[in-house]
């Protein structure tokens, strides 16, 4: 659905939109305070904030340029990292070796098939994509209910708006832009990273990376049925060795360590 936003307002745009509504959504419903916080806890706020703006606008400026399924794969190698830095078993490194092939296997197409520019922006999101999850796990902790998320997406507009406005203009203010810039909100970002804060209060952050481990194939189906983004036969077995990898390392990953209320 963000796609459709791009001729119009821009990646740029598209992403102020997304995370303003989602900030929107998520302070009407948690009614967040900075009163009662201490000054540790409100940083972590405004980090989460940066890495939330930069993994968002990065990853919509690499989807402009490749397709949906490759720029999920490159992005994948946050998560993936996490993952790797957490565990302690010596196959995790076959695992992170497959990945890595999997990366490699797309890399010839960087300057052909591929536009560098757009490889780069999806790998600078993954960079960002780690530090949202080990961020949010520490929001989870020191925030109880949903207020540090609200108030880090609050932050992430606020950051977002000169970008944005420049690249949308006046077209932000189309009521067919703003309806679909709604919609992407609440799917992309109020909705998900809500479930997400929820599931990192519960797991280690590394056991968090691995279970992502299906988005590539999944963004890679959805390019391809609604976006009309056809892989070629050496990109599909790219992105199954990423997703083989992270389910191996899923599997022999350690057990989440207790987390305190």
């Amino acid at each position: 659905m963000a796609t459709t936003l791009f001729d119009q307002i821009g990646p740029a745009g598209a992403v102020l939109l997304r995370t303003m509504f989602a900030a929107l959504a998520l302070v009407v419903l948690w009614r967040p305070s900075l009163r009662g916080h201490s000054r540790p806890e409100l940083r972590l706020v405004v980090l989460l904030g940066v890495a939330l703006a930069g993994m968002n606008l990065s990853f919509y400026a690499g989807l402009d340029r490749i397709p949906l399924g490759l720029a999920v794969t490159f992005e994948f190698v946050g998560p993936l990292g996490v993952a790797i830095a957490g565990s302690r078993r010596a196959t995790d490194l076959v695992w992170a070796g497959l990945a890595a092939g999997g990366i490699a296997l797309l890399s010839p197409g960087i300057g052909g098939s591929l536009d560098a520019l757009g490889v780069g922006f999806a790998l600078l999101a993954g960079g960002f994509w780690a530090a949202y999850i080990l961020l949010t796990a520490r929001i989870g902790r020191a925030f109880e209910r949903g207020d540090g998320l609200a108030l880090a997406m609050s932050v992430s507009t606020v950051l977002l708006l000169p970008s944005g406005i420049v690249g949308g203009g006046g077209d932000l203010l189309d009521v067919g832009v703003l309806a679909v810039g709604l919609a992407v909100a609440l799917l992309s970002s109020a909705i998900p990273y809500s479930f997400e804060l929820e599931a990192l209060r519960r797991l280690a952050e590394n056991t968090f990376g691995v279970l992502m481990s299906l988005e590539p194939a999944v963004a890679a189906l959805v390019g391809l049925a609604f976006l009309d983004q056809a892989l070629s036969g050496r990109e599909v077995a790219a992105i199954a060795l990423v997703v083989i990898a992270s389910a191996g390392a899923l599997g022999t990953a350690r057990a989440p360590a207790p987390v305190e209320a």
